[in-house]
């Protein structure tokens, strides 16, 4: 935490802390209460709902606990796992042999959490700066697309060069494109969620222009195909644990925990994120300061880009390996970016949590995860967005406690009564 806490000294009448102020508490104090009441109360009501069909929600988040792979950190065994770049084979007490189910499993969880890590710094970062970024998903997109474009070509490059560029160029073309709103909200004063929606189509349309039957980016082998070709083997991020073939754990999980690490940084440690946290805060108040206002949004909304563009970069270059108009047109990583943010309350440590939480949670109710005689698939794809709208919904239910609370005197409620002076007594 970089501010002091206090504890909450209580009213002035004598009366101990209230609970607007014991809540305002926890907020100063990192927030970590509301983001579990949060979680409790979705997957509480979302158990009612699967009560509801007739069947039983503890059996069904056991076996989404199981889907997730979680529970492998409880197989425990005397195995080893390959170093990648190395010969070198190091021994766990845990079972890494990805062709168990438990260990396929996690490593299919820890996919999902590193897109969704950096999707949801895209959101979080903006939110720093008091801009909602809705446009994650059109940057993710556009990431994406550069990225098997740059993969997918120069394919006599070396390994490290050819992914550092198609990163590279990911990353500025989500940059690009999230600056777009960054500049109409300082310039023009467009919303930004008004603006980032509108960007999330033109990406999607031009994703599927670009990928679809005759498109620029379409493979020439099967011109029926709606899909882009094969990034070149130079340009395939290395894989430490599990089959390639088979959607193997890749060194982007490591890219994805050092974003967070550079999300703390810049946000604590430079003077930039002192600037964008002050524009969150209080733009007017920065503004009187000397910061720039308009300015710290362009930026904001640029590296906002750059996370999201990165983790398109990482799924093509680390196990999709291409790209299809299908891929654009279902892809909802973007999205989910926003219910993580919004749960880690836009911090690092919460951010990362939150992205575990919710990938293990799309994983455990996929087709794939879930035992179908336990509760069916299809009905546990909408038991996920499901509880990701109750995230939502209830996120932001401790300010709504406060904001009525504020209101307590003026509406004559929890207001202790003087009794009236005697008569005659000095005032």
């Amino acid at each position: 935490m970089s501010e002091n806490v206090e504890e909450p000294k209580g009213d002035p009448d004598g009366m101990g802390p209230s609970v607007a102020e014991r809540l305002a508490f926890y907020q100063r104090a990192g927030g970590i209460v509301t983001p579990i009441i949060t979680a409790l109360i979705a997957f509480f009501m979302g158990g009612l709902v699967v009560l509801a069909t007739g069947h039983n929600p503890f059996k069904t988040y056991k076996a989404i606990w199981d889907g997730t792979g979680l529970n492998w950190f409880f197989h425990f065994g005397h195995y080893h796992i390959d170093l990648p770049f190395t010969s070198h084979r190091v021994f766990f007490w845990w079972d890494t042999n990805s062709n168990a189910l438990a260990p396929y499993n996690l490593s299919q969880t820890l996919l999902l959490t590193t897109t969704l890590i950096l999707t949801g710094l895209a959101v979080a970062f903006a939110f720093r700066c008091g801009l909602f970024n809705i446009g994650g998903q059109g940057q993710y997109i556009t990431g994406a697309i550069v990225a098997v474009w740059v993969g997918s070509s120069w394919a006599g490059m070396a390994k490290g060069p050819h992914i550092f560029l198609a990163i590279l160029a990911a990353c500025l073309a989500g940059a690009a494109i999230a600056a777009v709103a960054g500049v109409l909200k300082a310039t023009v004063g467009a919303h930004e969620v008004i603006t980032t929606i509108m960007l999330n189509w033109i990406a999607y349309w031009v994703g599927s222009y670009a990928l679809g039957r005759g498109g620029p980016l379409q493979n020439k082998v099967d011109i029926s195909v709606p899909v882009s070709s094969d990034i070149a083997q130079s340009a395939k991020l290395p894989t430490f644990w599990g089959n390639p073939e088979l959607q193997a754990l890749h060194v982007g999980f490591f890219i994805a925990l050092g974003a967070l690490v550079v999300f703390w940084l810049i946000l604590n440690r430079t003077t930039l994120g002192y600037q964008v946290r002050a524009v969150g805060f209080n733009p007017e108040a920065a503004r009187y300061g000397g910061i720039s206002v308009a300015r710290n949004y362009i930026y904001a909304m640029a590296i906002s880009g750059v996370f999201a563009g990165l983790g398109g970069a990482i799924d093509i270059l680390g196990w999709q390996y291409r790209l299809g108009v299908l891929d654009i047109q279902v892809s909802n990583i973007g999205f989910i970016g926003i219910a993580v943010a919004l749960l880690g309350r836009n911090t690092a440590v919460g951010v990362g949590l939150s992205a575990l939480l919710f990938g293990a949670l799309v994983n455990g109710t996929s087709t794939r995860g879930l035992d179908p005689t336990v509760f069916p698939p299809t009905l546990a794809g909408n038991l996920t967005l499901m509880i990701q709208a109750l995230v939502l919904l209830f996120v932001g239910a401790d300010v709504l406690v406060l904001a009525i609370w504020s209101y307590r005197k003026k509406l004559g409620f929890g207001r202790k009564e003087t009794p009236p002076a005697p008569t005659g007594a000095a005032t």
